[in-house]
């Protein structure tokens, strides 16, 4: 196996905060919350954690594995190592789809959503939201999303210094900023959970979260937690096979992938432990949607002693999180780039960021302009979705479950077990090497089927 690549992690510890950095984005701190709390709490949360380590810890490990065995980006890593056992090299399609053509989707929408992030900081930091009521709060997202030269705005300078980071190269660029923002971040968090416990009412907070009722558990339920342990943890992309290209052969990679998905849950756990106390302390809905966080917050921030300071400290953290997360997405496309063309990586940054330009703009314009205009409305499956909802949809519904069964059926069954083994565990076999083949093999194909076509119904 041609092992060519000069570029590698500075440290094990540069690689983990690199790898929780991708990991740990809006997922954690928006999605889960919510998530959380139109599914009932603890139940969620007690399978939710099952979840992690039955489905998303497995596909992690192999993401990480394949990207190390070539170190190579995702086309080229699986085109390799299926040749390498003895098969086609048009696995490397997959890697093309989801590390390619994937990625540049995912960042055409992703990006709005950081950009909504980088407005709350301005906008709570300058006391701008200050005292406002919760119609008040919900007609400032509104008019954020409803100009779209403010939204557009927004989302290209999130968009170009995600591109920035990523053009700078994996040592000058990506390692200083995760190696900054994600400490950062953790202690952004800690912080806020301890405002949370002295003014908000934490012990309601507690009871939620971690006293399940198992007797409201239903399908739906179940079905959303093991979509949330995937998409968490942001596996199924390809993002984590390139930065796995990167590993250095002395990293365990079972460890590290245990440490990532430790971190990950720790940091979805904590963001309800922030958020929650203050819902409740203010007797509103903890299933408030998505507008959780930007209408519910904001307006919860703006009656609250330090709220200026610590609403602007919390939507900090959702900009570091979702910035840490974009430059992870960047990663397959431009490795891609700079492997198969003979572009430099500053061009093939600017190409990818480009094209998510691009295509974001449609999305930008579904909040305005075009937010009644359904380019799919014909097909039942699509049917009453914004540009910014297809693009949405096609990821999470459709690329990442799609790509998590993939992966997992090419390193259970195409890749030889004598080269899994030797990237894992040093041509020893243990308990847990089996464990982890029995898991991608059966359990996780299986249970990500349920999943897409739960989803897709």
């Amino acid at each position: 196996m041609r092992n060519s690549k000069p570029v590698q992690w500075s440290s094990r510890f540069t690689f983990l905060m690199a790898a929780m950095g991708a990991a740990i984005g809006l997922a954690n701190v928006w999605r889960f919350p919510y998530t959380a709390g139109v599914s009932g709490g603890g139940a969620f949360v007690f399978i939710y954690i099952g979840a992690v380590l039955l489905l998303a810890l497995p596909i992690l490990v192999a993401e990480f594995m394949v990207g190390r065995r070539a170190a190579a980006p995702p086309p080229r890593a699986m085109a390799e190592v299926a040749m390498e056992s003895g098969h086609s090299r048009h696995w490397g399609l997959v890697g093309v789809i989801l590390g390619g053509i994937g990625a540049i989707l995912t960042l055409s929408f992703y990006a709005i959503v950081g950009g909504w992030t980088m407005a709350y900081v301005v906008k709570i930091g300058s006391g701008g939201m200050q005292g406002i009521t919760t119609q008040a709060a919900e007609n400032v997202f509104d008019a954020l999303n409803g100009n779209p030269l403010t939204l557009f705005a927004w989302f290209t300078a999130f968009l170009g210094l995600t591109v920035f980071v990523s053009a700078r190269g994996i040592h000058a660029g990506v390692e200083k900023v995760v190696n900054v923002m994600m400490p950062a971040l953790l202690v952004m968090l800690v912080v806020m959970v301890v405002y949370a416990m002295f003014v908000g009412d934490f012990s309601a907070a507690l009871k939620f979260l971690f006293t399940p009722d198992f007797s409201q558990v239903n399908a739906r339920i179940v079905m959303a937690a093991f979509g949330q342990a995937f998409f968490s943890v942001s596996v199924g992309a390809t993002n984590l096979m390139a930065y796995g290209q990167y590993i250095h052969k002395s990293i365990s990679i079972p460890r590290s992938a245990l440490i990532v998905v430790a971190a990950d849950t720790a940091v979805a756990l904590l963001a309800g432990l922030a958020i929650f106390p203050i819902i409740f302390a203010f007797g509103l809905e903890p299933s408030a949607g998505p507008g959780l966080v930007f209408i519910t917050m904001p307006f919860t921030f703006g009656q609250m002693p330090g709220g200026l300071i610590f609403g602007g400290l919390f939507f900090l953290l959702l900009f570091f999180a979702a910035l840490t997360s974009s430059i992870s997405m960047m990663e397959a496309p431009v490795s891609w780039l700079t492997d198969r063309t003979r572009l430099q990586r500053i061009p093939a940054a600017l190409l990818s960021g480009t094209i998510s330009w691009g295509l974001g703009i449609l999305a930008v314009l579904s909040f305005n302009r075009w937010a009644n205009f359904y380019p799919l409305d014909s097909i039942p499956l699509f049917s009453g979705k914004t540009f910014f909802d297809l693009y949405d949809f096609t990821v999470t519904n459709v690329l990442l479950p799609f790509g998590g069964i993939v992966i997992a059926i090419f390193v259970g069954w195409i890749m030889k077990k004598k080269f899994s083994s030797a990237e894992l565990y040093g041509d020893h076999p243990t308990i847990w090497y089996n464990a982890w083949l029995i898991l991608v093999r059966f359990v996780a194909p299986l249970v990500l089927l349920a999943v897409f076509i739960n989803m897709l119904n």
